[in-house]
């Protein structure tokens, strides 16, 4: 078996096509960002937020976590899981809690303030987040690991911000 040489450039930019292939931008992410943070810093701005944005997606293995993610919503709409995971994916089951244990992978990146901005995110589901369920209904898109990614990625960009400016 050879190895497989993978570009983490061309990673990373494939990332940001399926996010905007779905309807989210790293503007709407970063929003989510300056909300959760912009109590505590407040010269923030939304330009410096995209910055850590971008550099959470700069991570091999945030760009894993998000490729993995968008793929089983693409194939749950596809029709290519087996039931019961089919359903429950269509149906964003609320036990189901593997989507949120893959956004793990990308807030662990940042440590104990990355898993606590997720859960804060996960729980308001503030900007893009909250319009993810009727953006699927509109699109007919499965978005059940979508929305948690979204918040996963701006949790670890909210860390990133804390901890650059301690």
């Amino acid at each position: 078996m050879s190895k497989i040489k993978i570009n983490d450039k061309e990673l990373r930019e494939k990332c940001v096509t399926i996010l905007s292939e779905r309807g989210v931008e790293i503007k709407d992410i970063a929003e989510i960002t300056y909300e959760i943070q912009k109590q505590y810093y407040p010269d923030l701005t939304l330009e410096e937020c995209i910055e850590h944005v971008n550099a959470v997606l700069d991570k091999r293995e945030v760009t894993h976590a998000v490729i993995t993610g968008l793929n089983l919503d693409m194939l749950a709409e596809q029709g290519h899981l087996v039931e019961p995971l089919s359903t429950i994916m269509l149906n964003d089951y609320p036990l189901y809690g593997i989507d949120e244990v893959l956004a793990y992978s990308i807030v662990n990146v940042y440590g104990s303030i990355g898993l606590t901005n997720f859960g804060y995110v996960d729980k308001i589901k503030p900007g893009i987040i909250g319009r993810i369920d009727e953006l699927g209904k509109e699109t007919g898109n499965c978005n059940t690991y979508l929305d948690d990614i979204i918040g996963a990625i701006a949790a670890a960009a909210a860390s990133r911000i804390a901890h650059t400016r301690l």
